[in-house]
Formats: structure tokens, C-alpha cells, sequence
């Protein structure tokens, strides 16, 4: 698929129910179709869908964006910290932002970790 399909796909795992309701309703009107008459069963769907989405969500990765100069030693210390990597192997990593630091973890644990590494002076980022 091309990249912006690829967006439109990952923008509509955002949308809630409601949302995703009225923009079957305005395809309906801007376009001059039914889908209801042709999708039937893809109603069903979109709840399966959603769930998928919020599943999804239950997993982060942390994404270390930016380290300022100044800042670098205590996000270092952080980042051996949260992963348990060596000086040299943190080092690294740190020095290679943006990078992502660790991946499938739960909520509360990644939303601690950013935080970890803003309070040190760093910039994060679930994805």
C-alpha cells in the first residue's frame, strides 16, 4: 500500500465508535451511497476493529527523542537503569537518539519510564 493509505488506515484505528459512525454517515452524503446495502456484515467489524485498537494500546515502546548536550550523563544513567545495558552499550544508544529504548511495555510502566528520562532532561515518547 502506498504511505497514504497507510496513514488513513493507522488514522481510523483512532476513531471511537461514535466517531467512526458519523464518518460512514458523511461518505453516505459526500458520496452518494448505502453502506449499509453493501458492507452488511462490516459493521460488525468496526467493533472487532476497535477492540484491536485499544488492545494495541495496552503495549508501548519508548522512544528516546532527544538529549541535550548538557543533559546526556543523567539521561544515561537513566537509560542503564531502565534496561540494564552497559555503560558503553547505553552510551551508545543515548548517543544515537532518536532510538527506541524499549518496546511492549505495559502503560504505567512506560508512562514511569518517560517520565525517568524527561525528569532527567531528556525528551520521550510512547509509541
Amino acid at each position: 500500500m502506498s504511505e497514504k493509505i497507510d496513514q488513513i488506515v493507522e488514522d481510523l484505528k483512532t476513531l471511537t465508535l461514535l466517531e467512526a459512525s458519523e464518518l460512514v454517515s458523511k461518505i453516505e452524503e459526500t458520496f452518494g451511497v448505502d453502506a449499509s446495502a453493501s458492507v452488511g456484515g462490516g459493521m460488525v467489524m468496526a467493533a472487532p476493529a476497535e477492540a484491536e485498537a485499544v488492545e494495541e494500546k495496552t503495549e508501548f515502546n519508548l522512544m528516546l527523542d532527544e538529549v541535550p548536550a548538557d543533559k546526556k550523563i543523567a539521561v544515561l544513567k537513566v537509560v542503564r537503569g531502565l534496561t540494564g545495558l552497559g555503560l558503553k552499550e547505553a552510551k551508545e544508544l543515548v548517543e544515537s537518539a532518536p532510538k527506541q529504548i524499549q518496546e511492549g511495555l505495559a502503560k504505567d510502566a512506560a508512562e514511569d519510564a518517560k517520565k525517568q528520562i524527561e525528569d532527567a532532561g531528556g525528551k520521550a515518547s510512547l509509541t
